[in-house]
């Protein structure tokens, strides 16, 4: 999916398709640094400061637009639905955040696994009521672990792989 995304944006700068793909609540940066690191062939430092500036993109947006979007949208019986089934799934899978409220949505996000990256984070933030500007500095103290975290595995591979070529040229 990630591929064929970037091959819309083929033409803008690597570091800019880096950031839309963070920005992307399928890829985020768990997407986005693979990416542009194998593919894209862009430095990790440009690679991770990218992605965690794409990656925290939407954070605002979602954390100040959530409730009225919500009100507005769930008049209707399918929106109500989506937000029932969206709510749910993240109190299940939130329950540090229920906890520990920004301590624990700092840890959530920044375990690199599916469904634990800022758009769900800023969602639980939302329904644990945690405020806008703690839930920005968790969120942004999340995504960079996270961030950091992947760049290591992707380095690490990079490493690996420069490795074993040396060894199968010799």
């Amino acid at each position: 999916m990630a591929e064929h995304i970037a091959a819309f944006l083929t033409g803008l700068p690597a570091e800019i398709i880096t950031a839309l793909l963070a920005s992307i609540p399928l890829t985020e940066l768990r997407g986005s640094i693979p990416f542009a690191t194998f593919v894209l062939d862009i430095s990790w430092q440009k690679v991770l400061l990218w992605s965690i500036m794409g990656n925290l993109l939407p954070v605002p947006l979602i954390l100040l637009l959530l409730s009225p979007a919500e009100r507005l949208l769930s008049k209707w019986q399918f929106m109500n639905k989506f937000f029932e089934w969206l709510f749910k799934r993240t109190r299940k899978r939130g329950k540090i955040v229920e906890r520990y409220k920004a301590v624990g949505l700092a840890l959530f996000v920044a375990i690199p696994l599916p469904v634990t990256g800022a758009w769900t984070g800023s969602v639980a933030a939302y329904i644990f009521g945690i405020r806008f500007w703690r839930a920005i500095v968790a969120l942004i103290i999340g995504v960079t672990i996270a961030g950091i975290v992947v760049t290591m595995a992707c380095q690490g591979l990079v490493g690996f792989w420069d490795l074993s070529q040396k060894f199968t040229k010799g």
